[in-house]
């Protein structure tokens, strides 16, 4: 009688660390469970794992995922020290994890400093890594460089447009190991439900005015003036009339707690015209953008989703400076008459019209599953790299 050999699962590790990221990496990680051939492992940790930030690990559990690790991470500073050290406890923590869960390769997302550390380990633990939306570039965060430093200890890249993928191999990528596969994100608005106008307005627990602005205002981690910035943009939105203040709160970078005490206080002080959430959650955050007027802010889904929806961004100061944007991005300087003065653009007749036409430069097709088949089809057996030197391989 013959012995039947049977094919071991391959196991791919997802790291997340925040909601926005979760968020988008929802459509590869049900990409992934549903595929028999595969085995999806989760690791949880960072501002997930935080009830300041709304213990959003639950909501990954809600939608059907079973989470393999939770590592805490997070200090209760938001100070550079307290980041620093918080990268520290990551290291530590996810070592464990992975030595546990001996994955064939972690996937993570973006470029927060949660996904540096973990990478770090997986690298150390000779772990191959996928990374997702690397080679692009945010000047006004020091996700900048913890992006490009992921970049350069991963084995395979999954990017969001042709720029970012020439980038990436500029860095020393090999090219057969670079996809450009458009932005989960986009995906996310095509595959999801989106919530109608009512039960939108059913859960902000405000009915929608003649204008409404969803605004997610981030720590610029590169500058010291967050704050004064943040306050310029409170003074912009006071002047307008009928118009419904949607916070989302800041994440985890240092000065994100001073940005949310701010938010708190305005709304306190503004209950007839804004409304804040810790965290909305993907289905209800990008159904709300679908009713809004504008994105103001710096968060990166002002530049990626917000585009597709053709709905104006307005994009301050420096966090997301370098970004390839859309026509329907506004960028301004973090002044006052800078801010006061793109309000009152997006919110015109005639960039409404304008808006019409803008093409995305994000859109991508059916990226998650291209992903997952990458991710499953490549040979991770000999996971040593060469820097790729465009200059020789030209010449």
């Amino acid at each position: 009688m013959g012995i039947i050999k049977t094919m071991k699962k391959k196991k791919i590790c997802i790291f997340t660390g925040t909601r926005a990221e979760y968020g988008l990496l929802r459509p590869l990680m049900e990409e992934i469970k549903k595929d028999k051939d595969l085995k999806l492992q989760i690791v949880a940790s960072g501002m997930h794992l935080s009830p300041e930030f709304g213990l959003t690990y639950q909501e990954i559990e809600k939608d059907g995922f079973k989470i393999d690790e939770k590592v805490e991470m997070l200090l209760s500073s938001d100070t550079p020290l307290g980041i620093s050290k918080s990268i520290g406890l990551g290291v530590i923590g996810f070592t464990d994890a992975l030595q546990r869960l001996k994955p064939d390769i972690t996937v993570v997302l973006g470029d927060r400093f949660e996904a540096l550390a973990f990478v770090v380990a997986s690298y150390t633990l000779k772990i191959p890594v996928a990374h997702i939306y690397g080679g692009e570039e945010t000047v006004g965060a020091l996700d900048n460089g913890y992006r490009h430093a992921i970049t350069k200890l991963s084995y395979l890249h999954f990017t969001s447009t042709e720029k970012y993928r020439k980038r990436v191999i500029q860095i020393g990528e090999h090219p057969d190991r670079v996809f450009n596969v458009g932005a989960l994100g986009i995906e996310n608005i095509r595959r999801l439900k989106l919530l109608s106008k009512e039960e939108v307005e059913r859960r902000l627990g405000k009915s929608l005015k003649k204008h409404n602005l969803l605004i997610t205002f981030h720590p610029e981690t590169t500058s010291s003036n967050s704050i004064k910035h943040f306050k310029n943009l409170l003074k912009a939105l006071d002047n307008l009339k009928d118009t419904l203040l949607i916070f989302t709160k800041s994440n985890a970078d240092a000065e994100g707690k001073k940005i949310n005490k701010l938010i708190d206080e305005y709304v306190s002080q503004n209950q007839d015209k804004a409304v804040v959430f810790t965290n909305m959650g993907q289905l209800f955050y990008l159904s709300t953008m679908k009713y809004v007027d504008a994105v103001v802010g710096n968060s990166s889904s002002g530049i990626i989703e917000a585009p597709s929806f053709k709905v104006a961004t307005i994009n301050i100061g420096s966090r997301q400076e370098g970004r390839e944007k859309a026509k329907s991005v506004i960028d301004t300087s973090p002044d006052y008459k800078s801010i006061k003065k793109a309000l009152k653009l997006a919110l015109s007749k005639e960039f409404k019209l304008f808006l019409k036409d803008v093409r995305n430069p994000y859109e991508g097709q059916n990226t998650s599953e291209k992903i997952k088949e990458t991710l499953k089809n490549f040979d991770l057996s000999i996971p040593v790299k060469k820097f790729y030197d465009m200059e020789c391989k030209n010449g």
